[in-house]
């Protein structure tokens, strides 16, 4: 059992908001989470994955909402989505907060059939695969730290495994995680993958050619971490681009992918607008490719995006509790091709660059594109790290730092 770091922003979110939806993609521990607030909370627990409840939700939604108690839990609600309007109605009649906790592992406001939004009295909650401090028990701080130039000059000790091969190739879905032998996660990743096909994507879309997923996801993890080229995917995959970018939303709608935006906050650079495709987990997406952790450790084809997506990951995580509220971009001038792998912009306009090198040392060129942003933002560049795969803090100049990739769940 993992503490979910998560945990504090859904008990702020019941205390003044009438519905929470924990959203996920599935075995991220969203049901385990639902149970111990349901338990705590004293409130009746329902899961849609059961077939009598699925079929008393889906027969007559608002006597089934009429007969809860005032605390309810409600497993996977996107399998049912007219559910939703009868928990809108009920709430407008009571508005009281934590009358509603719900999980789904699909992005129900993007299924076709619901016509009703839950819009001023639903706050979404993600929930997304193990982060690394979570796995250590441990709360991590580097988006803050970041912004406020607190990080350490020297990273405490570790007892952990820094083996960012193993920890890139085992991924943070519990299940996996709790699988040491590749042999058995392997069949794991095999088996959840074809649920998901077969149950998930299904909720989200009725789309033909299912058998088309498994394909377009080993592409996508083949090309993460790269500027999404819808056109090269399409004759890639054979199939017209209208069908592709439904694929596309189906998977995003799922939580399988997801698309890091081009930042685009200086006006008068020329960057590239493409946004960079990131499968949600590196266990997956090197299942997926047929990577596992010895080809990573001699630096195998696909190291380099594999680490970046994990830094992505990691800061993902992280960025759905820190203090400091910012969003994910990447940064790459149109004509220099100087690129940042992740720009985090907090709400007062200041930015953080970093940069991803899986190599054991850095030099003055892996700063280049930091240096191009920090030029770009000026005063709103709040600091610039490289995260490598080497073991010291190295500073390179004013605001600008080498750190482990450790470094992310070490402060």
């Amino acid at each position: 059992m993992y503490q979910r770091n998560i945990t504090s922003v859904l008990v702020e979110a019941l205390a003044d908001t009438p519905v929470v939806l924990l959203a996920g993609a599935r075995q991220t521990g969203k049901t385990t989470l639902a149970r111990q607030f349901a338990a705590a909370g004293r409130a009746n627990y329902l899961s849609l994955d059961d077939a009598a409840t699925l079929a008393a939700a889906s027969a007559d939604p608002p006597g089934f909402v009429a007969g809860l108690g005032e605390r309810t839990v409600i497993d996977e609600v996107q399998r049912a989505p007219a559910l939703l309007a009868a928990i809108k109605l009920a709430v407008d009649a009571d508005r009281r907060p934590g009358r509603f906790l719900l999980t789904g592992s699909a992005n129900i406001l993007a299924l076709p059939r619901i016509s009703e939004s839950l819009a001023g009295r639903m706050q979404i909650v993600p929930l997304e695969p193990l982060s690394q401090g979570e796995l250590a028990g441990v709360r991590e701080h580097f988006i803050d730290r970041a912004f406020d130039q607190r990080l350490p000059h020297v990273l405490p000790a570790d007892s952990r495994n820094d083996d960012l091969a193993s920890l890139i190739a085992t991924g943070g879905f519990p299940e996996a995680v709790a699988r040491p032998q590749e042999r058995r996660r392997d069949a794991w990743f095999n088996s959840y993958l074809t649920a998901i096909v077969q149950r998930d994507i299904r909720d989200v879309a009725n789309i033909a050619g299912l058998t088309e997923v498994p394909r377009l996801l080993s592409l996508l993890a083949a090309r993460s971490a790269t500027l999404l080229n819808a056109s090269e995917l399409s004759r890639a995959m054979a199939i017209p681009g209208t069908t592709l970018t439904r694929y596309l939303a189906v998977l995003e709608a799922t939580y399988l992918v997801h698309r890091l935006p081009a930042w685009s906050g200086n006006l008068g650079k020329r960057l590239i607008k493409a946004p960079k495709l990131h499968l949600l987990d590196t266990g997956m997406a090197a299942h997926l490719i047929g990577t596992g952790v010895s080809a990573l450790r001699a630096g195998g084809a696909g190291l380099g995006q594999l680490l970046e997506s994990f830094v992505v990951g990691e800061l993902r995580r992280q960025a759905s509790w820190q203090d400091t509220a910012v969003k994910l971009f990447h940064y790459r001038a149109l004509h220099s091709a100087r690129e940042v792998d992740v720009v985090l912009e907090a709400r007062d306009g200041r930015v953080v660059g970093i940069e991803v090198k899986s190599a054991a040392s850095v030099g003055e060129r892996d700063f280049s594109g930091l240096r191009d942003l920090a030029e770009a933002t000026g005063a709103r560049f709040a600091g610039g790290y490289v995260l490598y795969g080497g073991a010291a803090i190295v500073p390179f100049g004013p605001n600008l730092h080498a750190l482990p990739v450790s470094a992310l769940w070490r402060v």
